[in-house]
This record gives structure tokens, C-alpha cells and sequence, in this order.
């Protein structure tokens, strides 16, 4: 009876995929007949353990793929072949589906699924014209004399504590609320605390690494042609770990003037302004480069809809990094008030987009990853 039950909810999940959906039900099938693939990324053993894919198997699949193409470059039946099978931009059509359908609220996701760049900037331009303009009263100028680098000086601190605090807290309750419902969605696999403690480290190493970025084999993505190279996985790796820097620079920061009482603003020579720096910097090379490759990638691999979303993430960060990088060299100048509020204005929409934008994959992502993690040790195969 259980399984005849299970076999019904199949079946309707089945009838109520959208068009993208039911293209990775199709290439999936094809590639679960074949498995060349098999030894590339954890996309095709997972396949493997499944006999048909419901929309939540697909969406699990979507975001464990990280879309470096090294399937489709060797796949013997994609174009001109009449199959077309193409896994990458199968699965990445479906990726923005996860975030746009798992948002909290919706709207803002489809919102920005739809206008993911336009959104980006026009938060962030609204919100730094907002602080130029009380700038601008507070001071009769944007220009003024130089406060020795004294941010607090021009917004006071528990201003910006309270501003920041609460758009931060808003992005991690939208997006662990979004993130738990696709956690159900998935239906993990009931395992005890010791399974689950070597799931999460296996998920979180392979995350970290980025060990599905080198194509299966250690060498990298195929990004425009057949030729593998490592350069996604570095500009990927630089833009983390120097979002790592900036939050560990915050953290010091914050750790200085409540425990040690300790007021900025602080000299280069210090734990966060050279994290900072290190961080920007990283932020800054790292966002570029995958702008640079998002702008060469194989157009097989590419997702026309999805380009919104993605140029809105890249160019928030590089907005962060630039205007974070222009405020530590102005300010112990007369601009160091306006490169402060450019700097809070990109800051604070890239905290309001984290839920809805390409932000958001990295969670996702994790999330399918320890899912596979916990799947593996538990290898029963799955309806």
C-alpha cells in the first residue's frame, strides 16, 4: 500500500513539472541508460541510485551540478545528435527555479529572478543616494575636512549597528527559511549523529574545495571550448575566501570595540583593516574574473535567463570590493563621506539580495551536496 501511495505522489509530481523540469527528466533518463559520465561529478553516481526523477530529485540534482561542462564536451550524444542532450544547461535552467520557488517571500524572488542586475544596482544606487542625502543635511556636504578616517563621526555607530544588524538578520531568516524548505523538500535520509558528523564534513570539504569544479579529473572546466582550465575554480575560490576576509574582518572589528573597547578607526597595520584589504582585494579579482568568463562562456552551456541573476551578484560584489578598497584609501580625506556611503549602500543591497540572488547557490548547493553525502551512506536505491 505504502508503495503503491508513494508510486501516486510519483506520478502527479511527475505531471506538474514545468518545462525545464521535464527536460532534465529526459536527458537524465537517457544519461541513467548510458553513465559514461559516471566518474565526473557526483550528478551522475546520485543518478544512478534513482529510478525515475520527481521535482524534488531534479532539484537536488540541479544544484549538486556545478555546471563545468565536462559532460557535455564528452557526451556522445549531444548536438548534432538527435537526442540534444545537454546536462549543464539542463540543470542550470533549473537552479534559478530552486531559489525563485524556495524564497521567502516569494515575490522577491521572482522579482529578482526576472531583473537580477536591474535590482541589484537600483538597490544599491537608492540606498547610497539615501545616505548621501543625510550626508548631505547632517553635514551641508557630502565634502568636508578630513575626521582622521572617523566613519562614526559622519553615521554614528549604534546608527549603523542598528541599520546593519537588522538587514543582515532579515537575509539569514530569509534564506534559512528557504533553505529549510528545500532541507524537506529533499527528504535526506534518517541516519544517526555519527553518519550525519562524516556526511557534513564530506559535504563541507567538497564545498570548500570546490572539488567538482575540476571537470573529473583534476584539470578543470571546459569555459569556451574543449580545453580544460582551473580558472573558474580560482576566481570562485578568490571571491569566497574573500568574502571569508571581509566577515573576519568585521568580526575583529566588532570584537575590538565590545570586548576590548577599542574604537576605530583603526590603523592599516591592524587584524581587520588588513583582512579588509586581503578580503577586497580577493573580492575584487575573483568577481571580475567570473564576470570575464561569464561574458565567454560556451554559449551551450549558457542559460540566457539566468544572466540577470548572475551579472546582479558579480556586480554587487565588485561595487563591495571597489567602493570598501576607494574608502580605505580616501579617508583621511575630504571624500571620505561619500565613499563611505557609496560603500554601506552597496554593502546593505548586497544584504538584501542575498536571499534571491546567486548568493543563495552556495547554500542550496551545500545543502544538496550533504544530501549526496548522506545518500552515499545509506546506498538502498531511491523511487
Amino acid at each position: 500500500m505504502q508503495t503503491l501511495q508513494t508510486l501516486t505522489q510519483d506520478a502527479v509530481s511527475t505531471l506538474m513539472l514545468s518545462p525545464e523540469e521535464s527536460e532534465v527528466d529526459r536527458v537524465m533518463t537517457i544519461c541513467n541508460a548510458c553513465r559514461y559520465c559516471e566518474g565526473f561529478c557526483a550528478v551522475f553516481p546520485a543518478m544512478t541510485r534513482l529510478l525515475e526523477f520527481n521535482k524534488a530529485d531534479i532539484h537536488y540534482l540541479a544544484n549538486v551540478c556545478h555546471n563545468c561542462g565536462a559532460c557535455l564536451h564528452a557526451c556522445q550524444y549531444a548536438a548534432p545528435h538527435e537526442f540534444d542532450v545537454n546536462v549543464p544547461r539542463a540543470l542550470a535552467a533549473v537552479r534559478p527555479q530552486t531559489y525563485a520557488e524556495f524564497a521567502w517571500p516569494p515575490a522577491l524572488g521572482r522579482l529578482y529572478r526576472r531583473a537580477g542586475l536591474t535590482m541589484a544596482l537600483a538597490t544599491a544606487g537608492g540606498l547610497a543616494l539615501f545616505l548621501l542625502l543625510v550626508l548631505v543635511i547632517n553635514q551641508g556636504s557630502w565634502l568636508h575636512a578630513p575626521l582622521a578616517g572617523n566613519f562614526y563621526a559622519i553615521f554614528p555607530h549604534n546608527t549603523l549597528v542598528l541599520m546593519f544588524g537588522t538587514v543582515f538578520l532579515y537575509a539569514v531568516v530569509a534564506l534559512g527559511l528557504g533553505v529549510a524548505s528545500f532541507w524537506r523538500m529533499l527528504s535526506p535520509p534518517a541516519v544517526g549523529a555519527a553518519v550525519m558528523g562524516a556526511a557534513s564534513l564530506d559535504a563541507a570539504g567538497k564545498a570548500l574545495t570546490l572539488k567538482y569544479l575540476d571537470g573529473g579529473h583534476g584539470e578543470g572546466c571546459n569555459d569556451e571550448d574543449d580545453r580544460y582550465t582551473l580558472r573558474r575554480r580560482v576566481f570562485h575560490h578568490l571571491t569566497f575566501y574573500g568574502f571569508v576576509c571581509c566577515f573576519i574582518a568585521t568580526s575583529v572589528a566588532t570584537l575590538y570595540h565590545y570586548l576590548l573597547d577599542y574604537q576605530a578607526p583603526y590603523p592599516v597595520i591592524s587584524v581587520p583593516v588588513l583582512f579588509g584589504i586581503v578580503g577586497g582585494i580577493g573580492l575584487l579579482i575573483g568577481p571580475a574574473g567570473l564576470l570575464w568568463l561569464n561574458l565567454r562562456r560556451h554559449p551551450a552551456h549558457a542559460v540566457a535567463a539566468q544572466q540577470p541573476m548572475d551579472r546582479g551578484f558579480i556586480a554587487l560584489l565588485l561595487l563591495v570590493s571597489a567602493t570598501g578598497l576607494a574608502l580605505l584609501v580616501f579617508r583621511d580625506t575630504g571624500a571620505m563621506g561619500l565613499w563611505l556611503a557609496l560603500h554601506l549602500g552597496a554593502v546593505m543591497a548586497f544584504f538584501l539580495t542575498m536571499p534571491y540572488g546567486k548568493f543563495a547557490h552556495g547554500v542550496f548547493r551545500s545543502a544538496a551536496l550533504l544530501k549526496n553525502a548522506l545518500d552515499k551512506r545509506a546506498p538502498q536505491r531511491q523511487s
